[in-house]
């Protein structure tokens, strides 16, 4: 890995200063290994984390963070987030917030559990939360790069993950749920900013060791080969090492792996595996946009 911020560093110019980053969601657990990987790294980054709430600040600070790189801004709140951003000075942004499901106590007639979202819906968090996160780095500059860690599943509208927290009211009509669509709002809504953007839609996540697998890139939803998951933390690499090559600016795709000791070496190579992926982008005529 540090070989590649060498290779960076010469492609970006040997005197670059070290990026301020700005990472929300950075109390989560993709986030968090994201914000890690960059604090790990001052000549590379200079992330901060942006948090939700200030017992999420507290646990983060506890752990040995300093506490002059957590702030809190709730991304649902416009002013907030883009005062948080203006702040932070921040040449980049690393989107890891989500709508998170939990069961509500209830369940269907068969007995299934069902889900909402306590701490707010897909609409609200990942279409709203995400286009006041696009609108704080656009104003920050036309420059900074936004990285969005998203999903797949996208190409697919009958999706289970859109049918979590989606209510059928008594005229036939629902509400809520639609997770994926809502993010793909937020995806396409990014991509036509005008800002150099990622988007990386990762598959089942792992909480796994990371750095011990293939990683497989694709686009659309295609499995043709290895499994549908991937750890957590080689997720969090991935979004790290858009901002470090280049090639990683203008581009949607999927990432899943191989399991741990199957489809041949270890990832090491970002800009290697963004070759394997040749011209190929996420195509957004598929599927439905919320």
């Amino acid at each position: 890995m540090r070989g590649l911020s060498v290779i960076a560093a010469v492609v970006l110019g040997a005197d670059a200063a070290p990026r301020r980053v700005a990472v929300t969601g950075a109390g989560g657990q993709t986030g968090q290994h994201a914000f890690r990987k960059m604090l790990s790294r001052p000549e590379d980054f200079v992330p901060v984390g942006i948090v939700r709430s200030e017992s999420s600040r507290s646990a983060l600070i506890e752990t040995g963070i300093p506490p002059e790189s957590v702030v809190v801004a709730d991304v649902t709140d416009a002013d907030a987030i883009s005062k948080a951003m203006k702040e932070c000075e921040a040449s980049a942004l690393i989107i890891a917030t989500s709508a998170k499901p939990a069961p509500s106590g209830e369940t269907t007639e068969e007995g299934r559990p069902i889900f909402s979202f306590p701490n707010g819906q897909p609409e609200q968090v990942d279409w709203l939360g995400q286009k006041a996160q696009i609108d704080a780095a656009k104003m920050c500059g036309p420059d900074t790069h936004v990285v969005i860690c998203s999903s797949m599943g996208g190409t697919d509208p009958s999706n289970m993950l859109n049918a979590l927290g989606r209510e059928t009211l008594p005229d036939g009509s629902t509400k809520g749920g639609n997770i994926l669509l809502w993010k793909r709002k937020a995806e396409k809504y990014l991509m036509d900013s005008g800002l150099p953007y990622t988007v990386v839609h990762p598959g089942g996540l792992l909480n796994e060791a990371g750095g011990k697998r293939r990683i497989i890139i694709g686009v659309d939803d295609n499995r043709d080969e290895g499994e549908r998951s991937i750890p957590r933390e080689d997720v969090a690499e991935v979004l790290v090492q858009a901002l470090l090559v280049p090639g990683y600016r203008g581009r949607s795709f999927d990432i899943r792996s191989f399991a741990e000791g199957e489809g041949g070496a270890v990832t090491t190579d970002f800009a290697a595996l963004l070759g394997e992926l040749g011209d190929k982008n996420c195509d957004y005529s598929l599927g439905e946009i919320a």
